[in-house]
């Protein structure tokens, strides 16, 4: 594959992955919460995450992120602590109801994605099955 090549597939993933999110966005419009503040949730999931942490992961300044953390908080789906080996470090946690809006998020999207892939062909649900783990690589890396 040559440079001009993989440009053209950079590009056309690119814009393929927009549809596919605006399209998992709209299985949660109307909702209280916010796609960015729900992202903040999924980062959340396996344990508290320093606040410096999450900023950096999704790409904000720190008071950005203390916006959304604050309005989770408020929302009763999140929790701020403080890091066991510095009481100056600031974490936040899933409460109860925030890992049960999440996990309700999750099977909305999940039944939509469902019903949009049974629409699909046996042959394209098959080639979407062999990219998945490209995919996986390609955003883990």
């Amino acid at each position: 594959m040559t440079t001009d090549d993989t440009g053209r597939l950079a590009e056309n993933l690119s814009r393929e992955l927009r549809h596919i999110v605006m399209l998992l966005r709209r299985t949660t419009a109307g909702q209280p919460v916010t796609v960015q503040q729900y992202s903040v949730l999924g980062s959340l999931e396996n344990g508290a995450c320093r606040m410096t942490e999450l900023a950096e992961e999704h790409g904000v300044q720190l008071p950005t992120m203390s916006v959304q953390v604050n309005r989770l908080e408020e929302a009763g789906l999140v929790a701020r602590g403080t890091d066991a080996s510095d009481a100056r470090v600031r974490t936040v946690e899933l409460t109860g109801e925030g890992r049960d809006r999440l996990r309700a998020v999750r099977r909305a999207r999940i039944a939509y994605l469902s019903g949009r892939l049974g629409a699909l062909t046996p042959e394209e649900r098959a080639d979407i099955a062999r990219a998945l783990p490209a995919l996986a690589k390609l955003g883990r890396s």
